[in-house]
């Protein structure tokens, strides 16, 4: 009974997160002085052209209705305009895309396979190498190794992404030739020049995100390894091999995890810079594109899809923790 009513207790709070942000991507995007009935109604725009362009897009009702319809598209579909003119958006409906002729969803399934290898890689870089030196200079505490870890995560923290990309292409890209640059292979394709291709892309976010796991991690490791449990497990003689890796590190990937999540669910929504610099087909370039063509549907719709993404990677972290922490499983 705990457990239902802890799922549906989440469940209810991830559905009020997700309309507050419909709500407000939708105020934002369809209240700004731009018309997206105007920039579809082509040329010349006449009084005529554009009320049937207005009335075709649905932007001829008040604000309000036009959100509703909005949200009632995401369960039931959506169909613009009547008669043999008319175009069907089938449930979920995130919008269509008029510049494009193309249902947003469809946009956006087209691109995100580029922006979840980007994210998955990436995440699975930051998260053990981070963790793993975050963990090694808190057990070497003062040392050089320490000192050289806690200097590389300032670095890493403090430098642009965009920066490091462009020196990781200028150095090893072009002047060494070491790794592939702008070579995106799908993983159907070719699973390794798909892997070597993104290489540096991933190493370029796991330098920028890792910084933040190694201080979080060594902080973590420190005040945990000073803890009673941990004495106590020495003092029975456990070997310090089990004392760091089943008691310590246990406690020390609570906030590790809800970091992870919370970035992880962020990259998949489109990480703007990285996908740029390298010219990667992803979300970002999605998002940059819909900006240029000032194309308010697919905006509308990607900001939504990345805020389902967080919610979700939120609430996979929630649920971990029962694994991570037996004192926080539901009974």
């Amino acid at each position: 009974m705990t457990t239902l009513r802890y799922a549906l207790t989440r469940l209810g709070g991830m559905v009020l997160v997700l309309l507050i942000v419909a709500f407000c991507t939708f105020v934002v995007f369809y209240l700004v002085p731009s018309d997206p009935a105007l920039l579809a109604c082509g040329k010349p725009c006449t009084p005529e052209n554009l009320a049937l362009a207005r009335e075709f897009m649905g932007f001829d009702e008040p604000w309000w209705q036009q959100f509703l319809t909005f949200l009632g598209g995401i369960f039931t579909g959506r169909t613009f305009g009547a008669g043999a003119t008319a175009i069907h958006c089938a449930a979920p409906c995130f919008g269509y895309s008029f510049r494009q002729n193309a249902d947003v969803l469809e946009l956006i399934g087209d691109r995100l396979p580029v922006t979840f290898s980007l994210a998955i890689g990436a995440a699975v870089l930051w998260v053990g190498v981070g963790v793993a030196i975050g963990v090694y200079a808190a057990l070497r505490k003062d040392s050089w190794f320490d000192r050289a870890a806690l200097a590389g995560s300032v670095i890493g923290v403090s430098a642009p992404v965009y920066l490091v990309g462009l020196l990781g292409i200028l150095v090893l890209g072009f002047q060494l030739n070491v790794v592939p640059v702008g070579n995106y292979t799908a993983f159907t394709e070719d699973p390794v020049r798909w892997a070597w291709g993104l290489v540096l892309p991933w190493s370029v976010l796991a330098f920028a995100h890792g910084a933040h796991y190694v201080k979080l991690t060594r902080t973590q490791m420190l005040e945990t390894m000073s803890e009673d449990f941990i004495r106590t497990a020495r003092a029975k003689g456990v070997p310090e091999r089990t004392v760091v890796g089943k008691h310590a590190l246990r406690n020390v990937l609570l906030p590790v995890v809800t970091l992870t999540g919370i970035e992880f669910g962020s990259l998949l929504g489109g990480a703007v810079i990285t996908e740029r610099v390298f010219s990667l087909p992803g979300l970002g370039g999605l998002l940059i594109e819909a900006v240029h063509a000032r194309d308010l549907p697919t905006l509308l719709g990607c900001t939504l899809f990345a805020g389902f993404l967080v919610v979700v990677a939120n609430a996979v972290v929630d649920l971990s923790y029962g694994v991570l922490d037996p004192r926080a499983r539901l009974t």
